[in-house]
């Protein structure tokens, strides 16, 4: 079966994941009774996730013919006779319409109705929710036949029912096993002394010996001992020791505190420890303040670069030069880049992918670069670049400037850093749960 990549916009990608299969048609019948049967509309609705009576019904509503669609047969008839090419050029209206995300052409969208009879796309790649218009034909018949809620949905409740009971059952384990741990502790104590006692009677037993085991030293022994004895008494006479007294800080202040009282010591204490202290804050704050020079150094020639027109491997050489951390660069280059973008956040970084794409080409740490660059542009932007910013990814990851594994190692590393209750982690999950579930599906494949 021939296949071709869904939607028009991607006809030409040769690695493009979703596909489904080239609409075959045939003409039945003659004079007012012709029809056109389109055979594989079943195995067409199914790539598209979609029922096939939707598809059969907007063929109808479009060409202003009868249609229908046999759900025990599975035929799709229109009545007239109408060229393969035509219809296939009304379901690509309908993809656009009703498959594909509005805000990154996905086609892995659910169908939502909503309580005010509102029918919405939600993207399980991006979680953006599109809105669809209700002034199509189609949208009435959709609200009358709405799709049937997915089984698994189900099944995944109970996964995460079990998945609670075990984490309780095996904190409820590890609770006993404390128990026990500190129970085998406090009787560890009296035994160990049990076995010291043991051992050194035996070591006395060995040091006394018995009397046949003795014998006595001879007369060479004896003088070599007191030789030995009146050599170190030389020794300890020996006038020629220098004798130092340590003056750091710290053999300072142990004399202090033997000498003197507790608190005279303290007092003392306080008095060393106050310059250390300002000389710290003073080293810190011109530290920070050179940190913060040379960040507004590099935004100045970057920007000035920008203007100029200058091209992304000229930007990214001069870059090198200038003094500064590879992340500074990394951070200033993204936020003049993108300085006062409000909407169309993902439109813009696919404009100037050029740029991004040399700065993460020399080295494989340059995508994590990237991805804490866009992490602090938009916790500092407002809240349409925070909204947007699974779209960014996703934007990037397709044009190959981001690749899967440093993108879910930012994220994890995310999860467990200081802010991992961020609005940021919560609009990027979607896309983090659309690339392990699309990695998933190609090792089944």
């Amino acid at each position: 079966m021939a296949l071709q990549n869904i939607g028009a916009g991607n006809s030409d990608d040769a690695f493009y994941r979703y596909k489904m299969p080239k609409m075959i048609t045939k003409i039945e019948g003659r004079g007012n009774g012709i029809k056109t049967n389109i055979v594989n509309m079943v195995d067409i609705a199914k790539a598209l996730a979609r029922p096939a009576a939707y598809t059969t019904k907007y063929f109808g509503c479009e060409l202003g013919a009868q249609s229908k669609f046999d759900e025990k047969t599975g035929t799709s008839h229109v009545n007239g006779s109408h060229d393969t090419a035509k219809l296939a050029g009304l379901l690509e209206n309908f993809i656009k319409k009703y498959v594909q995300c509005y805000g990154c052409g996905n086609p892995e969208t659910d169908v939502l109705i909503t309580k005010s009879q509102m029918i919405q796309l939600k993207c399980a790649a991006c979680g953006f929710v599109s809105d669809v218009d209700m002034r199509d034909k189609l949208t009435s018949f959709i609200i009358k036949n709405p799709p049937e809620v997915k089984k698994g949905s189900k099944g995944k409740k109970a996964m995460r029912r079990a998945e609670k009971e075990r984490l309780k059952e095996g904190e409820a384990a590890d609770e006993e096993l404390k128990k026990l741990k500190k129970e085998v502790k406090k009787k560890v104590p009296s035994s160990s002394s049990k076995t010291g006692a043991i051992k050194s009677t035996s070591s006395k037993k060995k040091g006394s010996g018995s009397d046949e085991d003795r014998t006595p030293p001879t007369h060479n022994q004896i003088e070599d001992k007191e030789i030995s004895h009146d050599e170190d008494d030389d020794d300890d006479d020996d006038d020629d020791v220098q004798w130092l007294t340590d003056t750091s800080l710290d053999a300072a202040r142990q004399r202090i505190q033997e000498q003197l009282s507790a608190v005279t010591a303290d007092m003392v204490m306080l008095s060393t420890k106050e310059p250390e202290k300002k000389k710290k804050a003073a080293s810190k704050a011109s530290g920070d303040s050179a940190n913060g020079n040379t960040k507004d150094k590099l935004a100045v020639e970057v920007k000035a670069s920008l203007k100029k027109g200058i091209g992304a491997k000229e930007l990214h050489s001069h870059l090198a030069a200038l003094p500064g951390s590879a992340q500074e660069k990394m951070s200033v280059l993204f936020e003049a880049l993108f300085e006062g973008v409000e909407k169309g956040f993902a439109k813009e970084a696919i404009k100037k992918k050029s740029y991004l794409a040399v700065a993460v080409a020399e080295d494989e740490g340059s995508q994590s670069l990237l991805l804490r660059a866009i992490e602090e542009f938009c916790c500092k932007s407002s809240s349409n670049a925070l909204k947007e910013v699974a779209l960014v990814l996703k934007a990037l990851y397709d044009v190959d400037v981001l690749e899967e594994e440093p993108i879910v190692q930012w994220y994890s590393k995310g999860l467990k850093g200081d802010k991992k209750d961020s609005q940021l982690w919560k609009n990027v999950k979607p896309f983090i749960d659309w690339l392990q579930s699309a990695e998933s599906e190609t090792e089944e494949e």
